[in-house]
């Protein structure tokens, strides 16, 4: 088939898409995010190794985080951890397991646990039906834990069961790679990218930055320069991300977001980013 075809290919669907990073970690995801991942991480590993016994593969994980006025993170003020067990298991002793052997190792090298933190395990009681029998949506997700946890903005579309032409999701992954080059260039402490689309149309109808006034340089020429360096047509970002071998299922726990995928292998375009907003702000200093 004629690679023209692809380039020209329009978006799947209409709406808004967003991509988010930040330099609080080195994942260049939110805290509190990255400590619920770690601890899925370690509710998973510790049924396999039989650390905890009588617990099942259903769980997930809320991670709550006091920061600052300067906006830096200063301790975990509430853990929230639900997860699937046999009918035996001692939801008492399930508590002490998953507070010592989870909770306290994902958080402590990061961030002290306040003495009055809310420690919640299994706030509901018993946790014996698990998996889509006992809770499931359409998509069988959660859209926030897909992304970035609720702490940036997100279109509402899902990305489990689309392909790579829905901009649902190939275009949010090219917002996250396109936001992370910018934190990971120095060009701002943290950056959200706006891509908005109309159905069947191949160009973007908006593009924005908004690096929240941590930007180095204003907003409106990290915009220019960012749209000047990443295609954002969904063929071309199917190619750029080789969507089509992506290897989806592999991100069907723990985010989307902070391994793996070619959306985030920022440092093979913050140099040409570099190029672009130096080239900008030499042509028009006074206007940044």
């Amino acid at each position: 088939m004629d690679e023209s075809v692809f380039v020209l290919q329009g978006a799947g669907d209409q709406g808004t898409v967003y991509g988010y990073a930040t330099n609080e970690t080195e994942q260049m995801l939110p805290l509190p995010l990255v400590l619920a991942h770690d601890i899925c991480r370690r509710l998973d590993q510790a049924r396999k190794d039989g650390l905890i016994k009588g617990i099942k593969s259903d769980g997930k994980a809320q991670v709550s985080v006091t920061y600052d006025s300067a906006g830096r993170p200063v301790e975990v003020c509430a853990v929230v951890v639900s997860v699937h067990h046999d009918e035996g298991k001692d939801l008492d002793e399930l508590a002490r397991e998953v507070k010592t052997l989870v909770i306290a190792p994902a958080c402590e090298p990061h961030l002290p646990v306040a003495e009055d933190a809310h420690i919640l395990v299994n706030p509901s009681g018993k946790f014996t039906i698990g998996g889509p029998t006992a809770d499931t949506g359409l998509t069988d997700r959660k859209l926030a834990v897909d992304t970035y946890g609720g702490l940036a903005a997100h279109g509402g579309g899902a990305f489990s069961g689309k392909d790579a032409s829905k901009v649902d999701r190939s275009a949010a992954y090219v917002a996250r790679l396109i936001a992370k080059t910018i934190v990971a260039a120095d060009l701002a402490d943290e950056a959200t990218v706006a891509i908005s689309y109309a159905i069947g149309k191949a160009d973007p109808v908006a593009f924005s930055v908004d690096t929240g006034g941590s930007g180095l340089y204003a907003d409106a020429l990290l915009t220019r320069a960012a749209r000047a360096v990443f295609p954002l047509r969904p063929g071309a970002i199917v190619d750029l991300l080789d969507l089509r071998h992506s290897g989806f299922a592999h991100y069907s726990t723990y985010g989307h977001f902070g391994d793996g995928g070619a959306w985030e292998r920022e440092f093979k375009y913050t140099r040409e980013l570099l190029k672009a907003v130096n080239h900008l702000a030499d042509q028009n200093t006074a206007d940044w």
